[in-house]
């Protein structure tokens, strides 16, 4: 009986597969000739329609993350990963300490990105969540674990720096906290 059904469904399979084939030859459009390809016509945008976007520079960003790792470093925290990303949580610059665990890759990534977004250090964004129901903590992409900091330009958020893998988060947001004040100059 499981020979039956197994032969019986290889034979519905192979069905299938020539009827989607017979499907897709007769729908197919066969053009007479092909259309001269066009120029795409050149569209102003006006400087009214656009938005301006702040961003951390490379080379800020790179001073912060080394900075961030220096301290964490000199804490004793070798093992630690540190991300700055923009406020729409692109990575601008990661840099993974010595034996630093996978994890903390997207930790430090996620922590940047919630305090990026929310404009606030994480442990303060912790303090937040409350009670067994969907909350802010469902949010894809975010941790609301202290070691996030967001880097702000005029009181508004444009990016974070996150650190992730200390046995403390607010161990991570120190050194992320040192990563942010290098930029302060």
């Amino acid at each position: 009986m499981k020979k039956s059904k197994t032969v019986l469904s290889i034979a519905a399979a192979a069905a299938l597969l020539l009827t989607a084939g017979g499907t897709l030859a007769a729908n197919a459009v066969v053009p007479s000739a092909a259309p001269a390809a066009q120029p795409a016509a050149e569209v102003q945008v006006s400087a009214a329609n656009a938005v301006a976007q702040n961003r951390v520079s490379v080379g800020a960003s790179a001073k912060a993350v080394g900075a961030a790792l220096a301290k964490c470093q000199a804490d004793k925290l070798p093992f630690v990963t540190v991300a700055l990303v923009d406020r729409f949580g692109t990575v601008q610059a990661i840099l993974r300490g010595d034996n630093a665990a996978e994890h903390t890759i997207e930790a430090a990534k996620q922590k940047a990105y919630t305090a990026a977004a929310f404009g606030a250090p994480t442990s303060e964004l912790a303090k937040r969540i409350k009670g067994n129901g969907p909350s802010i903590a469902d949010l894809p992409g975010t941790l609301f674990l202290p070691g996030g900091v967001p880097l702000k330009v005029n009181g508004v958020s444009v990016a974070g720096i996150g650190v992730g893998g200390a046995p403390d988060g607010m161990l991570d947001e120190a050194c992320a906290a040192a990563g942010a004040a290098a930029l302060a100059n």
